[in-house]
């Protein structure tokens, strides 16, 4: 698995290896022991999946403030998507920082 570091604290981009045959393709998504190789210690305890229906829809900006906060892993399966991150936490060294990623399914990118 690829990792690549973005300008702001505990977001990365993960880049799945694939390993294809004439039955389709393989990858692994999710790896806790990757994850805390490059400092990521989460424990997912959800997974949601959703679908837009409409090009160019807008799903909006999502937070949680403790105790509800969440890590998340976002991928794309069909299409693609400009995923933007905005660091809003006030006591982080990138407030006000973004970062952005186009997400599809021939990339197979995650953040």
């Amino acid at each position: 698995m690829l990792i690549e570091k973005c300008n702001l604290s505990d977001v990365i981009v993960l880049e799945p290896n694939i390993f294809q045959d004439n039955r389709g393709f393989f990858s692994e998504v999710y790896n806790k022991q990757i994850l805390h190789n490059v400092g990521i210690e989460t424990n997912f305890v959800q997974d949601n999946h959703s679908m837009s229906k409409l090009t160019g829809t807008f799903r909006g900006f999502h937070f949680q403030l403790p105790p509800y906060e969440q890590a998340k892993l976002v991928r794309v399966i069909r299409g693609s998507i400009l995923d933007v991150v905005i660091d809003i936490r006030t006591n982080s060294s990138t407030f006000g920082d973004h970062y952005s990623v186009l997400l599809s399914s021939e990339n197979r990118k995650q953040i």
